[in-house]
């Protein structure tokens, strides 16, 4: 569903917003909307409904990104936290529609990837860094390795941390 660069933005861009940057919430949630419409599309269609209900979940998805916010922990991934409220979202739709969902469960929960652990993804950072200039390669690895905040890097680097992006 969703690639690994733009899972780590998400987080980057979450863990800013909790931290009070108001424009990197707005641009999660922007970004959010658009990948989630595609999926949402495609669980849809997976269990046999068209595009009717589509935007009424990413709302929905959206709205509960923001109101649980808090309960994201900024120590583990972003994108399975949004994953499952995406998928919970379409099962409540499907739910609400009377739609027997019993047997379509199962395939819309493979629809939404578990993250990644193996070793091969950190080959797959190296190998895109080399596409980046030397400031915005210790960007990245700072915070998509080393797993540093936006306040840390931006620091160190000597920047306003809204520029760390």
């Amino acid at each position: 569903m969703l690639d690994a660069a733009r899972q780590d933005r998400w987080g980057d861009m979450m863990r800013a917003a909790l931290a009070g940057d108001a424009p990197a919430y707005q641009l999660l949630l922007g970004d959010l909307a658009v990948a989630l419409r595609g999926t949402v599309r495609a669980l849809m269609a997976r269990a046999g409904r068209g595009n009717a209900d589509v935007e009424d979940v990413v709302q929905e998805a959206l709205l509960a990104v923001h109101l649980k916010r808090g309960t994201w922990d900024p120590a583990k991934p972003f994108a399975p936290w949004v994953n499952a409220i995406v998928r919970y979202k379409v099962i409540d739709t499907l739910r609400r529609q009377k739609i027997r969902i019993y047997d379509q469960v199962e395939d819309i929960a493979e629809a939404i990837p578990a993250p990644t652990t193996d070793e091969s993804a950190a080959g797959d950072v190296e190998r895109l860094l080399v596409h980046l200039d030397a400031r915005q390669q210790r960007i990245v690895r700072a915070a998509s390795i080393e797993g540093r905040s936006m306040a840390e890097i931006a620091a160190r680097a000597g920047i306003v941390e809204g520029t760390v992006y």
